[in-house]
């Protein structure tokens, strides 16, 4: 990509990010009900039921998530600091990173929220190898200030992430890891606010600030 992507390009890569999501537990939803049907397997059918309902409250978790995050939300309007911590934890349990959420019991905006899940997530995302990832928010003035403080031997942002944080179009990289970073920058900017990065050895920090 050598310019900032369209939005009929951005509704692409979203999508296309999904399908990638979506894959890896529909298809071991699919691979354990053909252990179930397998009358040679019938041996590991309690681990085919395991890798069923595993894959399915993870394919459950990413809708959810996915709602917020990318799209509309049915027609809720707010969205209480809980619901939002559910919907992270989600997608982050099981992962290296421990997830610390500090955000205040308050009702957020459409914009708010779904700045907030991608910050939380991305905020994860930063620790591949584990550490603490601290999810936070406050009001200064007349703007909510949410921060994500990820720590760990190992924090850090890929390229792409860097690139898409930063609102710049993808040169070189995958699409796939840029695309979400960048919808984080566009969702803040949208709405008023603005996005400060910085990556130190061990310790990267997602800042947004956004209007009441």
């Amino acid at each position: 990509m050598t310019e900032t992507a369209s939005p009929t390009d951005l509704a692409t890569l979203v999508a296309a990010k999904l399908c990638h999501d979506f894959i890896s537990p529909a298809g071991a939803i699919v691979s354990g009900l053909d252990l179930l049907n397998d009358p040679s397997a019938q041996d590991m059918r309690d681990d085919a039921i395991g890798l069923i309902d595993q894959s399915a409250r993870k394919m459950v978790a990413l809708v959810h998530f996915a709602r917020v995050a990318f799209g509309a939300a049915t027609t809720s309007e707010k969205f209480d600091g809980r619901e939002l911590q559910t919907l992270v934890a989600g997608m982050t349990d099981g992962g290296r990173a421990a997830v610390d959420w500090r955000v205040e019991e308050r009702a957020f905006a459409k914009p708010q929220a779904r700045a907030l899940v991608n910050l939380g997530y991305l905020t994860a995302a930063a620790l591949p190898s584990g550490g603490t990832a601290v999810i936070a928010s406050r009001v200064e003035g007349d703007h909510l200030i949410l921060e994500g403080v990820a720590e760990g031997a190992r924090a850090r942002l890929k390229p792409e992430a860097a690139t898409g944080l930063a609102g710049l179009p993808l040169t070189e990289g995958l699409q796939g890891q840029w695309v979400q970073p960048y919808w984080l920058w566009l969702t803040v900017h949208e709405a008023g606010g603005g996005l400060d990065v910085s990556a130190d050895e061990g310790r990267v920090v997602l800042t947004a600030r956004m209007p009441l």
